[in-house]
């Protein structure tokens, strides 16, 4: 329970006293499936060879809403001490496609002997984004990037801090350090704002059959407001995850998953607005597929991959 009350503790910590302009960065409702898209720390420390691929259809209905593809990949290469890995992300929002190719390397020490961890991350890699503004229906003709067709590729990088155990996890990272701009006529177009992520979860051991895992993801933009997802899912038999999702002022949701043969796991999460969008489209819908290949378990300890 200590662990919880700190993570709980400094993630409210890091909401506070924040401004708050859009979210950029991809939305995602099974984040725990997919940590290294927004925290390079995470590469290796499943202690597995992991495969994950995710698929997001956002609000069904709506012309131009967001569809986002991610896949990533990553193992440890040196115990848990050093990790490495890659994620590959398509995400497509009305005028604006972009696919996005970033490299993982994450650096581990134990803590303690309960086999607590803190990892180091770092990622580097490339943002190619299109921008196809000819077909927009505006008010004003006379805006600078109205008709406007243009490709930039932008490099960027991103750190992360990554602190767990068998049971519990705190992330602290930002996926995209560097921002930029696109200037025309003396008209700006932020393409890419600095987003921090903050993550937090603890698995409580019911009994031998239950286990129930709060977790949360808190995403901050300067200037922006605070946004979070809460989740709490109980799970079955270590096989088989059964959630509820909320992301403040924005949507509800569920999730259920399950693990085939302890090496392939199966999910999908459905989203409802609670907002002004509630009623306009068909909600959105979110698949996941992962493979953990080459499962291991370090000497005298029991942490198991499936929990985070």
């Amino acid at each position: 329970m200590k662990k919880l009350y700190i993570i709980i503790s400094v993630l409210g910590i890091l909401t506070c006293g924040v401004k708050v302009q859009a979210q950029q960065d991809e939305q995602m409702s099974l984040y725990q499936y997919n940590p290294l898209y927004f925290n390079p720390a995470y590469a290796g420390t499943r202690n597995t060879i992991n495969i994950s691929l995710l698929s997001r259809f956002q609000w069904v209905g709506w012309k131009g809403a967001p569809n986002t593809q991610w896949l990533s990949v990553h193992a440890p290469v040196v115990g848990q001490t050093l990790g490495i890995g890659a994620h590959v992300t398509h995400d497509r929002l009305g005028a604006r496609d972009r696919t996005s190719a970033y490299f993982d390397i994450s650096a581990g020490i134990r803590l303690n002997q309960k086999g607590h961890r803190l990892a180091f991350g770092l990622s580097g890699g490339v943002d190619i984004s299109a921008y196809n503004f000819t077909n927009l229906t505006v008010t004003d003709p006379d805006d600078p990037f109205y008709g406007n067709v243009w490709k930039s590729v932008k490099p960027n990088f991103g750190a992360g801090i990554y602190y767990y155990g068998e049971r519990f996890y705190l992330g602290v990272s930002s996926p995209r350090v560097l921002e930029s701009n696109h200037t025309n006529n003396s008209a700006s177009l932020k393409m890419v704002k600095r987003h921090f992520f903050a993550s937090g979860g603890y698995v409580f051991k019911l009994n031998p059959i239950w286990d129930l895992k709060p977790s949360t993801l808190v995403k901050i933009t300067p200037y922006a407001p605070v946004t979070f997802d809460v989740n709490l899912t109980a799970m079955a038999y270590k096989k088989y995850w059964f959630g509820l999702m909320y992301r403040y002022n924005e949507a509800m949701g569920v999730h259920a998953s399950a693990l085939i043969s302890n090496i392939f796991t199966i999910g999908y999460a459905f989203d409802f607005p609670i907002n002004g969008l509630r009623g306009q489209q068909y909600g959105t819908h979110e698949v996941v597929l992962q493979f953990d290949l080459n499962k291991k378990k370090n000497a005298g300890q029991t942490y198991s991959p499936r929990y985070f």
